[in-house]
């Protein structure tokens, strides 16, 4: 299992990696940077070699700082409440990793150490471009940041809205039969199977159709009859016998055995 850590500091990463704003801000820096040729760069380099030298100082360096800047605004989102001051405090640490990274990148184009001299003199020099590099991002992602990082609460469907699978049984009616199962008799060697659309006979046996109902809430009340949950009235004593009446005006008796059930399930009716 990914720890929640890790699972949403990728998330958004992911974010700056898939987001057109993004590279978008990130080619945009790097064209200035190349055609300004700030540092000294425009004297030392011609335009292409200098694009390629700030190609590369940006891509390092903006990825130390998202790393950082992530990192610290997934750790601090318990302590601190403003996106923007937690990102800025990653991006500001990251000055001094890219402070070496800087470093080795000159070393790499002209041989040397230049006039800074060790990584923690790049490193002050790069703290105002993290703070301005993190200013950029949050104000090109701020949006999409706060919806990756804010938990969604999560609203369960009302029990109504979920539909219940389709009882096995009703495939057997006609289309035109096909509603709302409301009970079932035995008639002879057939089944009898009234829903709110009509009634129809199938050669099946009882035991077989109660197998068809699937989730359809119900009773067998009788060793002849079931009779769903929503299509019943109320329960009616003749004397010694009970029977359940449903919405439709039908009485269908309940055998001694069912009775408890019955009345623990319609008596309130």
């Amino acid at each position: 299992m990914i720890h929640p850590f890790f699972s949403s500091t990728l998330r958004e990463l992911q974010l700056f990696i898939r987001s057109w704003r993004f590279w978008t801000t990130f080619a945009l820096i790097v064209f200035i940077f190349a055609v300004s040729g700030p540092y000294g760069t425009s004297e030392r380099m011609m335009f292409g070699v200098r694009l390629g030298y700030w190609l590369i100082v940006h891509a390092v360096t903006w990825t130390i700082a998202i790393g950082l800047s992530v990192t610290a605004e997934v750790l601090l989102r318990n302590r601190l409440r403003h996106t923007l001051a937690r990102m800025m405090i990653g991006s500001l640490v990251a000055a001094l990793p890219i402070g070496f990274a800087l470093g080795v990148i000159d070393f790499a184009f002209s041989g040397a150490w230049n006039e800074m001299n060790n990584g923690l003199q790049r490193a002050l020099v790069a703290l105002p471009l993290c703070a301005l590099f993190c200013l950029l991002t949050y104000t090109a992602m701020h949006r999409q940041i706060a919806e990756v990082s804010t938990p969604q609460p999560v609203t369960p469907a009302p029990a109504a809205s979920i539909p219940l699978a389709e009882p096995e049984i009703l495939s057997r009616l006609k289309p035109q039969n096909r509603g709302s199962l409301a009970r079932l008799s035995v008639q002879d060697h057939y089944t009898e199977v009234v829903t709110t659309r009509g009634r129809e006979l199938i050669l099946l046996r009882f035991a077989d159709a109660l197998r068809e109902l699937g989730t359809t809430p119900g009773l067998q009340v009788h060793r002849s009859h079931w009779v769903a949950d929503q299509h019943v009235e109320k329960l009616r004593r003749d004397g010694g016998k009970l029977f359940v009446v449903m919405k439709d005006g039908v009485e269908v008796p309940i055998s001694r055995p069912n009775m408890d059930a019955a009345k623990a399930r319609f008596g309130d009716l």
